[in-house]
């Protein structure tokens, strides 16, 4: 057991290996959804594994986002639309709105829409549709990897870089994390791409 991003995380016993890496024994490749901060590597990971080479969008304070275009096509990487206090649209941890007031925007975890459970035979099965991976990388790694980046001129998201507010993303993601499994969504944390899964232990969801 260990904590990052305030997350208790359990391993996962045996593992299977997909493309050279690992990942949960019960996951098909085509479940596979990756996501996390700017610069945790989800490109990278999904270039690795051959899933679909475009980013997807979605606003998770939206219901029905599980139905989107942007799901539809898997293993891929999606960024997420947060909700926050006090803040109408949802945003992504990129947008001028967060750079700007990130110390002070609190997740409302009560606008985060997820797929119901399947009650009825012929109910589509949301939740088993998908596995969603988050990659959680130590903040001075993403913060390395960024300034690198940033020398390149290739990403307009790497101007703004500060480790605290690195940091803050890495914590929100945990966040969601964690509200996705309180709300019966399947995901594990992967802290890089040739690091092994976790899973989160149910005393981190107050499960």
């Amino acid at each position: 057991m260990k904590k990052i991003n305030g997350l208790t995380l359990a391993p996962i016993e045996a593992c299977q290996e997909i493309k050279g890496m690992l990942f949960p024994p019960d996951l098909k490749f085509r479940q596979l959804v990756v996501t996390g901060p700017p610069g945790s590597g989800k490109t990278t990971l999904i270039k690795r594994i051959k899933g679909w080479p475009e980013e997807g969008y979605i606003d998770i304070s939206v219901g029905g986002w599980w139905k989107s275009q942007a799901m539809a096509l898997r293993p891929r990487e999606v960024q997420l639309g947060l909700p926050f206090l006090g803040v109408k649209e949802a945003l992504a941890l990129f947008e001028p709105e967060w750079l700007s007031h990130y110390h002070d925007l609190t997740l409302e975890t009560g606008r985060i829409r997820c797929p119901p459970l399947k009650r009825h035979f012929w109910d589509p099965d949301w939740v088993q549709r998908f596995v969603f991976e988050f990659l959680l990388p130590a903040p001075e790694l993403v913060l390395e990897r960024r300034l690198a980046r940033a020398r390149q001129g290739t990403h307009p998201v790497d101007q703004f870089l500060d480790l605290g507010h690195i940091r803050r993303q890495m914590q929100l993601f945990g966040e969601v994390a964690a509200q996705f499994q309180r709300s019966g969504m399947r995901v594990y944390v992967r802290e890089d791409q040739d690091a092994a899964p976790w899973r989160i232990a149910l005393d981190a969801t107050g499960g």
